[in-house]
């Protein structure tokens, strides 16, 4: 009886450890060393631009609140706080159909419109204490113009990049 609550107390404290992320830039799920150094030196754009070559380079999208952010749709998750920042930007089409990979400097939450439709995300990613990225989610995307939608951002900036898987 002892040795069974001793057991218990022991999951019940490490419980909280098993749900956390990881730690450290060699713990994404796929490497991310090219985005890293690609949202080092990110392009600014203001919520609602137009990105002519989505694949070129990295941008810092300075966000309103949510409540002004205009979002062409509406987040799929609702953001956890009203007072958090949102935005978006309108990307050309990708060379070709394919995944590709919406990289972020910071925890938000992405959602990818592509001919009226969301695009449901293929995987994701995630690590804390990583300087530069945060998280990065992989979408099939055709060869058509599609939005990114950035919602329960923080701050009032994020630095978000698009790649080929």
């Amino acid at each position: 009886m002892i040795r069974s609550c001793v057991a218990l107390i022991a999951l019940v404290l490490a419980a909280p450890a098993y749900g956390q992320e990881p730690v450290g830039c060699d713990k994404f799920k796929w490497p991310l060393d090219k985005e890293r150094a690609m949202l080092a030196a990110p392009e600014p754009i203001a919520s609602g631009g137009e990105i002519a070559e989505p694949l070129k380079a990295a941008l810092k999208i300075s966000l309103p609140p949510l409540a002004n952010a205009k979002l062409p749709s509406p987040p799929s998750r609702a953001p956890k706080n009203a007072n958090s920042y949102a935005g978006f930007v309108r990307a050309a089409a990708p060379p070709k159909a394919g995944t590709y990979r919406i990289t972020l400097s910071h925890g938000a939450w992405i959602d990818v419109i592509q001919e009226g439709k969301e695009v449901k995300s293929a995987a994701f990613s995630g690590a804390l204490g990583c300087e530069g990225v945060r998280k990065s989610v992989k979408f099939e995307l055709t060869a058509a113009p599609f939005i990114i939608e950035i919602s329960g951002m923080s701050a009032n900036a994020i630095g978000v990049v698009v790649t080929p898987d």
